[in-house]
């Protein structure tokens, strides 16, 4: 019977010099979360890598697209009469 744990996994270290306070600190927010240091960590620096990266994405496209783009934001909003109606229309907490 196979199981995940079956696959062999590569991992590498990544070693941290940090102050004793801080290290005690993590240690107190992982053990809150029912997690181990390496987990608490992990999870952080995992979690703030990709908020950054997204925050990065770049869409590289020719000068043409990117003027077309660019006529289309400065473009006056098309008429939509369903989202006027919408717009118009109480909340059901205003009912």
């Amino acid at each position: 019977m196979s199981t995940q744990n079956d696959v062999a996994v590569t991992r590498s270290s990544l070693n941290l010099r940090i102050k004793p306070e801080d290290k005690i600190l993590i240690d107190r927010a992982a053990n809150a979360v029912g997690k181990n240091r390496t987990e608490f960590v992990l999870e952080a620096a995992r979690r703030a890598a990709e908020e950054t990266l997204a925050d990065l994405r770049v869409i590289n496209v020719s000068a043409e697209v990117y003027q077309e783009f660019i006529s289309q934001l400065d473009a006056a909003p098309s008429s939509n009469e369903a989202l006027r109606k919408t717009m118009m229309s109480k909340s059901p907490w205003e009912e």
